[in-house]
């Protein structure tokens, strides 16, 4: 694990009150469309981003640590995050993926448990980090904060019914398919897409198959014309077509 590099520390040392008033306006611009933040009042964000603490880390590096202390909330602001589990064998199962806008380490946070799930870097990221203390005060005295919090458990507990169901299909094509479908995001006019596609052996290791077996099909559904890829992204062209193949459809 690299050792993360405090971007904050000028601005955070109490006789450097210059450098926080220099604070980096694109962090400032992150924070705001982070959608947990959205409803707090420009005092509550100047309050709250005196307690973060910027930090940087390469791929790969290890941002979380399973069985960890619970001792902060965390925020991606640039980059691209894995969470994992690793099984008694060993194996890395990958659960999700994190993007820019999405917080992380809440529930042991909330629980004053430990880290249930690694988080990994898939490229560089920009993380913020804020001390438990401080977020848990956040979770009790900000009602639009207490709201989403309420809202995003509630997505995060269908998101994972959905992935168990889709572990537990026995084709493993199929299984690849339907992790399409849930990753993708949809917009008026666009087609279908599944932004910051991970790598094939990401892949493999978030639907429980082999790297070859997910190249295999994205190859497939690529000469059929199904899907296109587009720099790190997956355009779905046809998206009733890998519909049908979810539902078993030849």
């Amino acid at each position: 694990m690299t050792k993360p590099t405090d971007k904050a520390h000028a601005a955070a040392a109490p006789d450097a009150a210059a450098g926080q008033a220099a604070e980096p306006k694109s962090v400032q611009v992150h924070l705001r469309k982070i959608p947990l933040l959205a409803g707090l009042s420009d005092e509550e964000m100047l309050r709250f981003k005196g307690e973060l603490r910027f930090r940087q880390y390469g791929k790969r590096d290890i941002v979380l640590q399973k069985g960890g202390a619970g001792d902060g909330l965390l925020f991606l602001l640039s980059g691209q995050l894995q969470v994992i589990d690793v099984t008694e064998d060993g194996r890395a199962i990958g659960l999700r993926m994190l993007a820019p806008g999405d917080f992380f380490g809440e529930i042991a946070v909330i629980n004053g448990s430990q880290r249930t799930a690694s988080v990994v870097a898939m490229s560089a990221v920009l993380v913020a980090f804020l001390p438990a203390p401080a977020a848990l005060h956040l979770f009790s005295h900000s009602p639009s904060v207490a709201s989403q919090m309420l809202r995003h458990l509630a997505a995060k507990i269908q998101r994972d019914s959905e992935f168990r169901s889709l572990l537990s299909i026995n084709n493993t094509s199929r299984r690849l398919y339907t992790f399409l479908v849930q990753m993708k995001t949809t917009q008026p006019g666009q087609p279908d897409v599944v932004e910051n596609l991970p790598t094939h052996q990401d892949i493999a290791n978030m639907i429980n198959t082999s790297r070859e077996t997910v190249t295999r099909a994205l190859t497939a559904l690529t000469a059929q014309g199904i899907v296109q890829k587009d720099t790190h992204r997956l355009l779905i062209v046809d998206p009733q077509a890998l519909q049908k193949l979810v539902e078993g459809g030849a």
